[in-house]
């Protein structure tokens, strides 16, 4: 009866929130300045991930000024990302399961779709981008339900002189917003609450995710390289912290918090279809260039410097992953192939489109050695269980990415003044590191209270029987795998 009412009360709750937001769009849209192109003036200083270009304001031009060509390319990179989650995620974590979980991961994945698109509408967009309050902690509410957004096609905006509508950075804004929270899920996997995963993940992405993005990529941003007032611009050209890292350490304090699967270290609890982990990691790795090159917000030189910079960190990655199993253990596995190359595209994402092709292949290798080492020899002396390994590969790998970006970015690419150590430049590393710092003290603070409260509401983890059962028949009522003779 306590679980019914809960999910009531948010129903309830969910419904009165899109009813104040339309109610509070309507409101502000008949006091919204109109360009004289007739499309209405977004909220000043939106940069996309990346863009190094002049941050003076918005510009808005005729429909016809928009490059087909650059929104066609971010059309493809929006729907490249979208692929990440399913069905390259759910595959790839689904591989990693057993059997009687598969659906399980299948159906955090599609709900968040679902769920995280919703609220990235109604009022995520605006938590993120909207700089009307100046040097805010978080966006304002000027945007809430794509408010100022002109949606019809005429007199279409273009924000810091991107040639694609702004309707199209909502949307591609939008995919970050769903994986984000599903790479979390990696690390509670089997155990936790389908309810509790719901409860969690809207309020990790709103409280947390929304923040840190706001840091990083907002025109007003602490942390955005592309913002003058800022005393730490920190590079993070595709979400090395705002995605890997923040999500990482919030999975690690899930897994510790949350407790080790019922039989951990001492049942054998292998992949049950390393096949699907295969095609997962795969499309990962083809995804990744939307989730990257598509950064650079148009098909221009910087995306094509990312796309090959992103493709030789993965393959790089997998090379060394595969081959310190080689030398350790005689033989090579799918498994750490698999999670070397996702390791090196997670630690290229901030460096992205900084760094060399050359520098993307170091970075290839140091994620293959670090996130390798994190998720053998360091989880296993402190004991902790991160199912598969989010923290492991995301936290360590978007740490190890972050700095790295600080020491080899290059001012021939990322722009003047914004190389790395390795070019003299020392404030970069620093800015790096405060930038880490600060999202990682939000994101660990932040969930520890989010998980509480999510405790209290309707419970975190499954009961015995259920996890024993398994959570496709437990929480979902249904099998993965129904074989008739």
């Amino acid at each position: 009866m306590k679980t019914q009412f809960i999910v009531r009360w948010l129903l309830a709750s969910t419904l009165l929130l899109v009813m104040s937001a339309v109610s509070f769009s309507q409101e502000a849209a008949e006091g919204t300045p109109v360009s004289p192109a007739g499309a209405p003036m977004p909220a000043p200083g939106i940069p996309i991930p990346g863009l190094t270009t002049d941050t003076s304001g918005p510009v808005v031009v005729a429909a016809s000024e928009i490059n087909s060509g650059d929104t066609a390319w971010m059309l493809v990179s929006s729907a490249l990302v979208l692929m990440m989650t399913a069905p390259g995620l759910a595959l790839f974590y689904g591989g990693l399961v057993r059997k009687k979980n598969i659906l399980g991961v299948m159906m955090q994945c599609i709900i968040l779709m679902g769920m995280m698109s919703t609220l990235w509408v109604v009022v995520g967009y605006s938590l993120a981008f909207d700089s009307s309050i100046a040097g805010g902690f978080v966006g304002g509410f000027k945007m809430v339900m794509l408010n100022g957004m002109n949606i019809s096609g005429n007199g279409l905006t273009l924000i810091h002189k991107l040639t694609i509508p702004d309707l199209l950075f909502m949307v591609y804004q939008m995919m970050f917003f769903i994986i984000t929270p599903g790479l979390i899920c990696g690390a509670f996997a089997e155990r936790m609450k389908f309810s509790a995963m719901v409860l969690f993940c809207a309020l990790w992405g709103l409280l947390i995710y929304c923040p840190v993005a706001h840091w990083v990529w907002a025109g007003d941003g602490m942390f955005n390289h592309a913002n003058q007032d800022a005393k730490f611009a920190a590079l993070d050209f595709a979400g090395g912290t705002v995605v890997h890292l923040i999500s990482g350490a919030s999975a690690l304090l899930c897994a510790i918090m949350l407790g080790k699967r019922l039989g951990f270290g001492q049942d054998p609890m292998p992949p049950h279809n390393l096949t699907y982990t295969f095609i997962g990691a795969t499309m990962l790795w083809v995804g990744w260039f939307g989730f990257n090159a598509g950064s650079a917000g148009a098909a221009n030189a910087q995306a094509v410097s990312a796309f090959v910079a992103t493709h030789l960190a993965a393959a790089t990655g997998t090379l060394t992953w595969a081959g310190i199993e080689w030398f350790k253990r005689g033989k090579p596995s799918i498994l750490g192939a698999c999670s070397g190359c996702v390791a090196g595209l997670v630690c290229v994402t901030p460096a992205a489109g900084y760094v060399t092709p050359t520098s993307g292949m170091i970075l290839g290798i140091v994620a293959g050695v670090v996130c390798y080492f994190a998720c053998t020899t360091i989880k296993s002396k402190f004991g902790y269980d991160d199912s598969l390994d989010a923290f492991g590969v995301h936290g360590v790998g978007g740490f190890a990415g972050a700095l790295l970006t600080g020491i080899f970015a290059s001012a021939e690419i990322a722009g003047e003044g914004k190389g790395g150590l390795i070019e003299g430049n020392s404030q970069q590393f620093v800015n790096q590191l405060v930038a880490c710092g600060a999202s990682l003290a939000l994101a660990v603070v932040g969930t520890f209270i989010i998980l509480k409260v999510v405790d209290a509401l309707v419970g975190l983890r499954a009961s015995q029987e259920d996890e024993i059962q398994g959570l496709d028949l437990s929480q979902h009522g249904e099998e993965g795998y129904i074989i008739s003779y």
